[in-house]
């Protein structure tokens, strides 16, 4: 479970004080998987790291019963002069899992052949994206959080793979996505939510989150 209770989060731009979040309350429950549709600007990245616990909200309380990952795409916690093997092997002992496994596991995945054995700084960042994604998947968790959907990568086997992973997933796990493209989150969510003007606006389904979020963007 994942739970905001009266969190709110802002930041000054310089000019003006930007509202992500004012006293928002909501639960994820595990096995309801929620889509967030946000134009772009409104903070969605904001949002899905302070999910992760990689930033803090300025009020309230965010309470974490369940394994959460790091956003996709999310490369702090890989040291970039080492290779994929290595990082991978590390990062599954961090985890208390098996480093053959997650490197095995991420090594089929990335189908980046030689350059999983080069440093990861000299990747570019669609196979950086992959990497990341990979190590997400191989670690196993409760809930997932995806900013945007699936890496933005031409290689059309990965793409496969990953959405063919995602959604066995689905079947014993959580996943939270956030995306300005409502057309992403049809294939994952099962519940659906707008952040708009600092609110959470929740909806039982995604189509009844477009009606509000076509007329915010579109009106």
């Amino acid at each position: 479970m994942l739970e905001f209770a009266n969190v709110s989060k802002s930041f000054w731009t310089g000019t003006q004080r930007k509202v992500i979040l004012d006293r928002v309350s909501f639960r994820v429950e595990l096995g309801n998987s929620l889509g967030i549709l946000a134009p772009n600007g409104t903070g969605k990245t904001t949002l899905i790291k302070m999910m992760a616990g990689l930033e803090k909200p300025d009020e309230g309380t965010i309470t974490r019963t369940s394994k959460i990952s790091f956003p996709l795409g999310f490369m702090g916690g890989v040291v970039s002069r080492l290779s994929a093997m290595e990082n991978s092997r590390y990062i599954a002992r961090l985890y208390g899992l098996d480093p053959d496994y997650v490197e095995a596991f991420c090594r089929w995945l990335c189908g980046l052949e030689e350059y999983f054995d080069q440093p990861v700084g000299v990747y570019s960042s669609g196979m950086a994206q992959r990497f990341s994604f990979a190590l997400m998947l191989a670690l196993d968790f409760d809930i997932y959080l995806i900013d945007e959907g699936m890496p933005g990568a031409t290689d059309a086997e990965f793409n496969r793979k990953a959405g063919q992973i995602l959604r066995d997933r689905l079947e014993k796990t959580t996943i939270i996505i956030v995306s300005h493209q409502p057309a992403t989150l049809e294939r994952f969510a099962r519940s659906a939510a707008v952040l708009r003007n600092g609110q959470l606006n929740m909806f039982d389904t995604l189509e009844e989150a477009k009606v509000l979020y076509d007329y915010e963007t579109q009106g």
